[in-house]
């Protein structure tokens, strides 16, 4: 059996689920006659992760200290490093006080079931300033047409901390049974494979070619015994491929043109950021959570628009202090299809080329071939994969 990688910032992983069937019947008729609070979808989110054990040693929600010391300085107050404040905000306290325990109410579906209970330690609002100083450590910028500026500042400023007890993980495993995973999920099927070298790769798109060969290039330069494709499932931007499409192409792509058991293709319940930097340095601490030693940072890893540098996503790995994670990373340049060399390579590899040398679409040209049930050139997506995004495309146009 492989040692698999330790998780951050404990021994072993603790997750937030109540996995004790008569504990969870328990709280959830407790939840019953609790004062409830529907939670924003982002809150929603952190709880799913909390559950699954992705965002370990975390035991809920993070406090108006933490959240700005994570925001300043990339840990909390007792020194655990962590990239992105993980926080339930809401407009209004409706009266609740600290000591009080409360049932959290799932945003995302229909009834707004209970999702989690929790034991309130503090009730805090954050300024103005504060909300500003955190938004711009954490996504670079203040601007309202940033998705992940806009859903950060839409839930409130009041901060509900403490403690929590997940009793299930949102429409994330009804949904996505076959692709949903916790990061002690994940854990275990490495083990099962007896994997000890093992490239995590991040996604909120189909994979092209590009991606494809980028997956294949990292598992061979790092000797990787295997590869964990994690998609995220929750909120996106609109104009993103939804997740079940992702999914199926993600899966027609690693089943033919993958070795059998080299890759698995998973998911997580959680909503984008569009952090890029501070966004990338999250998913390193969560994929080390789920047992992954490598991460693939590619090229505006996490970003969206013009926010951020194109590689401000690893250049940030430089400011992690040297203890503070045990996952490594790939780094790895825009990858496309060389003409002259008759294969995908990292573009800053191929000095010999100018542009006109590399097969290059924009996704704008790439959603308008398949709206029109044109494939993409082979050379840039696989033709199984590019009919299952041309079905897609022709349906919305129809």
């Amino acid at each position: 059996m492989s040692k698999l990688i330790s998780p951050h910032g404990s021994d072993r992983l603790k997750p937030l689920f109540v996995t004790d069937a008569d504990r969870n019947s328990a709280l959830t008729r407790e939840a019953e006659d609790l004062p409830s609070v529907l939670l924003s979808s982002a809150s929603a989110a952190n709880a799913v992760m909390l559950a699954g054990g992705y965002f370990n040693p975390l035991t809920g929600y993070m406090n108006r200290a933490d959240a700005l010391s994570v925001a300043s300085h990339m840990q909390t107050t007792d020194g655990l490093f962590w990239p992105t404040p993980v926080l339930n905000l809401v407009e209004s306290s409706g009266g609740i006080e600290p000591g009080a325990r409360i049932a959290l109410q799932d945003p995302n579906v229909d009834g707004h079931p209970v999702l989690a209970v929790m034991d309130v330690e503090a009730v805090e609002r954050f300024s103005d300033a504060e909300m500003a100083a955190m938004t711009e450590k954490v996504y670079g910028t203040n601007d309202k047409d940033h998705p992940g500026v806009a859903a950060f500042n839409s839930q409130g400023q009041v901060a509900l901390s403490g403690p929590i007890r997940v009793l299930n993980f949102s429409y994330f495993k009804t949904d996505f049974p076959d692709t949903f995973r916790t990061a002690v999920e994940i854990r275990d099927e490495i083990s099962a494979h007896s994997w000890s070298k093992v490239v995590a790769f991040q996604t909120r798109n189909p994979m092209h070619r590009a991606h494809e060969e980028l997956c294949h290039l990292a598992m061979q330069r790092l000797g990787a015994d295997g590869l964990v494709i994690h998609m995220l499932l929750g909120k996106l931007k609109p104009g993103d491929i939804p997740a079940d499409v992702r999914d199926a192409a993600i899966r027609k792509m690693v089943e033919l043109y993958f070795p059998p058991n080299s890759a698995i293709v998973t998911g997580y319940g959680f909503d984008m950021l569009y952090a890029g930097p501070r966004e990338a340095l999250l998913h390193a601490v969560f994929r080390q959570n789920m047992g992954a030693t490598h991460l693939i940072v590619g090229r505006d890893h996490a970003g969206v628009g013009d926010y951020y540098g194109a590689f401000d996503a690893q250049t940030i790995f430089n400011d992690v202090p040297e203890d503070a994670l045990k996952i490594k990373i790939f780094e790895a340049d825009h990858t496309a299809y060389s003409k002259k060399l008759n294969k995908v390579v990292m573009m800053s590899e191929a000095p010999d080329h100018i542009k006109e040398d590399f097969v290059i679409l924009s996704g704008t040209r790439v959603r308008e071939m398949l709206g029109k049930g044109e494939a993409p050139p082979a050379e840039f997506s696989r033709p199984e994969v590019a009919q299952i995004l041309m079905d897609y495309y022709q349906k919305l146009d129809a």
